[in-house]
């Protein structure tokens, strides 16, 4: 029964969307992830469609599991990555899909590495912005960043989700 409340909840403001979700045209981004070692662990391409900002991710070299995966508030990843700020929060929300006065708008759902440290992901989020004007917009004065961590969100912890280390960070751009 709590599943079924949260996967609501969750479902109001972020869905995974299949691959067959049609391109929308709209402003675009990316950001190119990167591991603490400078290792490349892929990309993620943002598009703003007309319901909301669609991100499809090709994640490498992470290890097998679930991890937490957020817009953090700063356009920046100089490891150990704290250079990129908390979770993006623009509207001072506590976190998770879980969270009473929550979410963050850089709160997502987790990303599953399978057993080769591989995750692609489609995630289409209500919660932030391309648009420069935007309340929300991901290009606010100090930019953001996209965030890997090393273990998964409970989706409730304040401020983080409990998901552990920072893994791989690329700023949006």
């Amino acid at each position: 029964m709590i599943w079924r409340s949260w996967l609501l909840a969750a479902a109001a403001t972020v869905l995974v969307v299949p691959a067959a979700f049609a391109q929308q045209d709209g402003a675009t981004a990316k950001a190119v992830m990167k591991g603490a070692d400078g290792a490349d662990h892929g990309e993620v391409t943002l598009t703003q469609t007309p319901s909301g900002v669609l991100l499809r991710a090709t994640l490498t070299g992470l290890p097998p599991g679930p991890h937490g995966f957020h817009f953090h508030a700063v356009g920046a990843c100089e490891p150990p990555f704290e250079s990129a700020g908390g979770h993006y929060n623009p509207d001072e929300k506590k976190h998770g899909f879980m969270a009473e006065e929550g979410p963050h708008a850089g709160d997502m759902p987790n990303v599953t590495a399978d057993a080769e440290g591989n995750a692609t992901v489609e995630i289409l989020t209500t919660l932030v912005s391309l648009e420069k004007d935007a309340g929300n917009t991901v290009f606010d004065e100090d930019g953001t960043s996209l965030m890997v961590h090393a273990g998964p969100d409970d989706y409730a912890t304040d401020p983080s989700g409990g998901s552990g280390d920072r893994i791989a960070c690329g700023v949006v751009e």
